[in-house]
């Protein structure tokens, strides 16, 4: 029986489930990670088997956070993607005290360019790429953390979550490690690439926003980069936010402040070379 606690920053998480695949993703990809003791928690996270006649037909996982069963099961064989996919919803509804969007966010030089997350526009394997290809670190591959107060980006190093056929582009990046496929999810064929090292060994550093970037990846010819009015920008920032509204006034500030300090763009791009020159262009940074 699996039962941890991991510091994966900025959170304290503690890990409970019978499944061997559980214990095995967590090995592989939080091996770094700190196991605080006595710290205290501040999710508190079960995998269990699910209930009724599936467990003896057609097995399936439940996940819990505090108690409570956000989802409906899975099958058994995607336990240790579920955990990954309910993080992510624990992270983004119950942080308290953070503005939370859907985005990629990673540093270099101790600022921020951030990847706005909408379907099919290619933000982890760039996120992939510019953190082996490149050297950026990686800050998270799905969530951006917004501290309202100092204005900062928090780290949040976890696995980048890939699908399809990014799953073999990012896997011939150097220094890859790419962990278990899982066939024939609701997105697919799913498979994660694990943080570098250097990315949890400076989670506690923060990053202050710099470039905002909506990526399109579009399989044709040609690339471009296009600026993006901070008005429009705050408006797709919106539809990926996860609990701006609920911080109410707070999370209108944070969101304005954000958008004052950053350059935002748009790029069109059709392979992976093509983006990372694009960004090279919107950033000056190589």
């Amino acid at each position: 029986m699996l039962d941890t606690t991991l510091r994966i920053a900025p959170f304290v998480v503690r890990v409970r489930s019978p499944f061997a695949s559980v214990l095995e993703h967590l090995e592989f990809f939080y091996r770094d990670c700190e196991k605080p003791r006595d710290a205290f928690v501040d999710f508190d996270i079960r995998l269990l088997p699910g209930r009724g006649a599936h467990r003896f037909w057609r097995p399936q996982a439940r996940f819990l956070v505090d108690d409570q069963n956000p989802f409906l099961p899975l099958p058994v064989n995607q336990a240790a993607p579920m955990f990954e996919w309910g993080l992510n919803w624990t992270i983004a509804s119950r942080s308290l005290g953070f503005v939370v969007f859907h985005a990629a966010v990673l540093e270099k030089n101790g600022n921020a360019i951030i990847l706005p997350g909408f379907p099919g526009a290619g933000k982890s394997t760039l996120c992939a790429a510019l953190c082996h290809l490149r050297g950026w670190r990686l800050l998270s591959d799905e969530l951006a953390i917004l501290d309202p107060v100092s204005g900062m980006l928090i780290a949040n190093p976890r696995p980048i979550s890939l699908k399809n056929t990014s799953i073999d582009i990012v896997g011939q990046f150097p220094g890859a490690r790419i962990g278990k496929r899982y066939l024939d999810t609701r997105k697919g064929t799913v498979a994660h690439a694990a943080p570098k090292l250097d990315a949890i060994e400076h989670a506690s550093e923060p990053a202050r926003p710099r470039w905002l970037i909506f990526p399109q990846f579009a399989p044709r010819e040609g690339r471009q980069v296009s600026r993006v009015s901070h008005a429009e920008a705050f408006a797709l920032i919106g539809e990926q936010s996860f609990n701006q509204e609920r911080m109410g006034e707070i999370g209108f500030r944070a969101l304005c402040a954000l958008l004052g300090n950053v350059d935002c763009h748009q790029i069109e791009y059709g392979s992976t070379s093509d983006a990372l020159e694009l960004v090279a262009q919107v950033t000056q940074q190589d």
